[in-house]
């Protein structure tokens, strides 16, 4: 199994099939696994990687580093590592916030950003008393606490099995990650977007609950290269809930990013 050690902590990830690479980057507290259908499909005619990033899956498990500069210098990292040629880093939820910062960081390094239902700026302008309470109920009941709040996360054509998967992979993972949920209340994007001189496409399900169409509204409009795509019957993990028209999207922004570059 690839391992790539990566600030003295060994990230697990996949990397199959040739061509433009895609580094999928998932969200809090699940792993690489949420991207099976994508990994499945888009190898045909891409490189596909997909990480479990620190504390997650079947990455090591320190205790600290669960902030968002040491997530983006493990993504940065790990490009350099595997020598991926202007990669697209397509980011779920906080994954498309690491996403973000890392273009942001080091925008030389990425060829593009896809952002799946990411937080944004709304953490900390929309639900810091809901993320108060999360952490809260997630220090005093973890179990509890995402058994009732993962279903949420889901559009109505998801499967119990679907939840339950999800389910399972979070309490599999490190309760230091929580620590991510203080930081994000105070990251904003907004500022930083009209700098990004890439593309960056901003994908929204439909009956996503956890955070406002309008969030990836303002952020695709702030970005000089931004574009917003709606996602129908999908709610917060569109690549799973809706896996063939996501790999569809996917692949037809993938290539007008390409063609932008060429142009």
């Amino acid at each position: 199994m690839p391992y790539a050690t990566v600030q003295g902590t060994r990230l697990f990830y996949r990397d199959h099939g040739a061509g433009r690479p895609l580094v999928f980057v998932h969200g809090w507290a699940t792993s690489g696994q949420v991207w099976e259908a994508q990994l499945a499909d888009l190898a045909a005619d891409h490189r596909v990687i997909a990480l479990d990033c620190r504390g997650c899956g079947r990455s090591d498990r320190p205790e600290d580093g669960h902030t968002l500069a040491t997530n983006v210098a493990d993504l940065l990292c790990l490009i350099d590592i595997l020598d991926l040629d202007s990669p697209v880093l397509v980011g779920s939820s906080i994954g498309a916030t690491f996403a973000l910062a890392a273009a942001a960081a080091a925008p030389e390094l990425v060829g593009g950003v896809v952002s799946v239902d990411g937080s944004g700026h709304w953490p900390g302008t929309g639900m810091v008393a809901e993320l108060r309470e999360l952490s809260a109920r997630l220090a005093a009941d973890r179990a509890a606490l995402v058994r009732e709040w993962i279903p949420t996360w889901y559009g109505t054509a998801a499967s119990p099995e679907l939840h339950q998967r999800t389910i399972a992979q979070i309490l599999d993972s490190s309760p230091a990650i929580d620590n991510l949920f203080t930081e994000a209340a105070t990251y904003d994007p907004r500022g930083l977007l009209p700098t990004l001189d890439l593309p960056i496409a901003f994908l929204h399900g439909d009956q996503e609950t956890q955070i406002p169409l309008e969030v990836s509204r303002t952020l695709a409009d702030l970005a000089p290269h931004g574009s917003l795509h709606i996602v129908e019957d999908s709610g917060h993990m569109i690549h799973e809930e809706q896996p063939a028209a996501f790999n569809r999207l996917l692949r037809a922004v993938v290539r007008d990013m390409a063609g932008a570059a060429a142009g």
